[in-house]
């Protein structure tokens, strides 16, 4: 696999107040004709957490804690919103950087959580010269420490319902919201 002179991590990025948040879903949804209605609807779900999206905030804390255990640079850049992953691929070429691993923050694969990323970063690697090769680390739904993670934090959660009601609680697995119809 060679040798990395940088890590990259690339996430879906999301609106940081409310008047990020129109422009961040038209970008999301840009030439997929997505009605306007529910563009808006969207934004409403949006502005009733105060028009922020935890993921920037998140993938700040990652790097923060990435940051003391590796030998190399992390960047961040994201697909849809600040700081895009053209721009973070720009500033990586002038820094020097010739080759960085990108760890991808969905865990999942599917269209849009693997092959959209790459096709992202090809095309922000055409578009800036100089660009750093970008080689996407594998999925890692089934890591170990991953796994563990998750059902240590499910465990928390369930110990904090009452007794009464654990054997009633019900596990849902989304990846963005529980979904009426």
């Amino acid at each position: 696999m060679g040798t990395y002179d940088a890590l990259l991590v690339v996430s879906f990025g999301g609106p940081e107040k409310p008047g990020d948040v129109m422009p961040f879903l038209e970008n999301v949804v840009r030439g997929r004709g997505v009605p306007r209605e529910r563009l808006l609807e969207v934004e409403a779900h949006y502005q009733r957490f105060g028009g922020r999206s935890p993921i920037n905030q998140q993938c700040r804390d990652l790097i923060a804690a990435v940051e003391p255990t590796v030998d190399v640079p992390v960047y961040w850049g994201n697909r849809n919103w600040h700081p895009y992953l053209e721009d973070t691929l720009r500033r990586m070429a002038a820094d020097g950087v010739r080759r960085a691993a990108a760890f991808v923050t969905s865990a999942y694969s599917s269209y849009s959580a693997c092959r959209q990323y790459l096709d992202d970063i090809a095309l922000a690697r055409a578009a800036v010269e100089g660009a750093p090769e970008v080689v996407k680390l594998r999925h890692y739904f089934d890591h170990p420490g991953f796994v563990a993670a998750m059902v240590d934090h499910t465990r928390q959660a369930l110990d904090r319902l009452p007794a009464e009601r654990r054997d009633a609680a019900r596990l849902v697995f989304t990846a963005h919201s529980i979904p009426i119809s």
